[in-house]
C-alpha cells in the first residue's frame, strides 16, 4: 500500500526539516562536493554530517559517487535547488509582510 501524496509531501519537508541537510542542499547547488568540503563548510561534526547526508540519500535528495578515496556528494536533479530558490522567495515574502506590519506598528505608536 503506497502513501497518500499529502503523506509523501510531509514525509518530504520533515527531510528538509533540519537545518544541516537546508545548508548541504545549498552548498551542493553549484556543483558536486567531497565530504571533506561540506564538513569545513557546515560548522557541525563529521559523525553528524554523515547522518544527514544518510537522510538525503534515503530520501533520494542527495547522490553519492565514490571517486577514488572520496565521496562526491550531488543534487539528484535542478528541482532540488529551485525548491530552495522558492523556499526563499517565500521567505523574502513572509517577512517582507513582517517588515511592513513593524513600520506600521511603529508609526502607530509615534502617533
Amino acid at each position: 500500500m503506497s502513501l497518500p501524496l499529502y503523506e509523501a509531501k510531509a514525509e518530504l519537508f520533515r527531510t528538509l526539516g533540519h537545518p544541516a541537510r537546508i545548508r548541504v542542499l545549498e552548498l551542493l547547488r553549484d556543483g558536486p562536493l567531497p565530504v571533506r568540503e561540506l564538513l569545513a563548510a557546515i560548522d557541525i561534526e563529521a559523525s553528524n554530517l554523515s547522518q544527514q547526508l544518510a537522510v538525503l540519500r534515503r530520501a533520494g535528495m542527495v547522490n553519492a559517487t565514490r571517486e577514488g578515496t572520496t565521496v562526491m556528494y550531488a543534487l539528484p536533479t535542478p528541482d532540488v535547488a529551485d525548491l530552495l530558490l522558492i523556499a526563499r522567495r517565500l521567505l523574502a515574502q513572509m517577512l517582507g509582510g513582517q517588515d511592513r506590519l513593524l513600520a506600521e506598528l511603529r508609526a502607530e505608536s509615534r502617533g
